[in-house]
């Protein structure tokens, strides 16, 4: 793990801490940070990414980023981070956890350090940051947490069965956790995008799927869901669903009976080419 101070003018007493800030809705919503004068703690694996988006932000904005620079599916990855900024006697008033990935193709196919690395990820890793920064959240009476889910939450995913069922914990952990603290000054958002323009779909192996181009609806820019997600968390609301279109195919789902999602949702995953996946 790498740390790193950017020196530049502190903008506000508030901080807050993003994981996969080095592009895509973690970067947009870094933006939104620093806009708004908060300190920022910018996590993800391309430290030279980072270091330009640290100094990019401080020059347009005048505020400080701390840059660690980790594999969070590493072992431990979440205590190290929690460590250093204890070390540093930092506190985080915002967490973002939006670092994860997808995998696409049949479950029995796909490498099993890919699927165990991604639960990693997109489960153990924000359960734990979410574990370890809360307490001081609650002893000040003030704190907000953003859980990156996706609409894949709603729904079963066949030929991507592990991240939709990561993105299912995401919204159930997030939902619980938000009810939990109510009336303490502390609140969880989940923000459940559908697809959108990032590097996902080349990481998720999603080319020449029938997702790969966002479906029949198309992709969402992350700049728009950032903003919605950001929205919502600052506000205190527990779901935030990008875009009337996903809303409406969100609501639509639950009145659906659930043989007729995981078919479509298969339909829709499947190759494009006639003898499909």
């Amino acid at each position: 793990m790498h740390v790193a101070r950017e020196s530049s003018r502190r903008g506000s007493e508030r901080t807050a801490l993003v994981t996969g800030a080095s592009s895509g809705i973690g970067y947009e919503l870094a933006r939104l940070f620093a806009r708004d004068g908060f300190s920022l703690i910018l996590v993800a694996r391309n430290r030279d990414a980072l270091d330009r988006i640290a100094e990019g932000l401080g020059a347009a904005h005048g505020v400080s980023s701390r840059i660690i620079a980790i594999d969070l599916t590493e072992p431990g990855a979440a205590e190290r981070i929690y460590r250093a900024m204890k070390v540093e006697n930092m506190h985080v008033d915002v967490l973002v956890n939006n670092a994860g990935y997808g995998a696409h193709g049949r479950f029995s196919r796909i490498d099993l350090s890919t699927e165990i690395n991604m639960i990693q990820l997109n489960v153990s890793v924000l359960t734990a940051l979410t574990k370890l920064f809360l307490p001081q959240m609650l002893g000040r009476k003030y704190g907000r947490i953003l859980n990156v889910a996706s609409t894949a939450a709603f729904q079963p995913g066949p030929l991507m069965a592990v991240y939709y069922a990561s993105k299912a914990y995401v919204l159930s952990f997030s939902e619980a956790l938000y009810e939990e603290l109510r009336g303490t000054g502390v609140t969880v958002t989940a923000l459940c995008p559908g697809p959108t323009k990032t590097n996902f779909q080349e990481r998720a192996s999603l080319a020449g799927s029938r997702m790969s181009a966002g479906g029949p609806l198309g992709m969402m820019d992350a700049e728009t869901v950032a903003r919605s997600g950001y929205r919502a968390l600052m506000r205190g609301r527990p779901i935030a669903v990008p875009g009337m279109t996903n809303k409406l195919l969100v609501q639509m789902e639950r009145l659906t009976p659930r043989w007729v999602v995981r078919r479509t949702v298969r339909a829709m995953q499947a190759s494009r080419s006639p003898t499909g996946i």
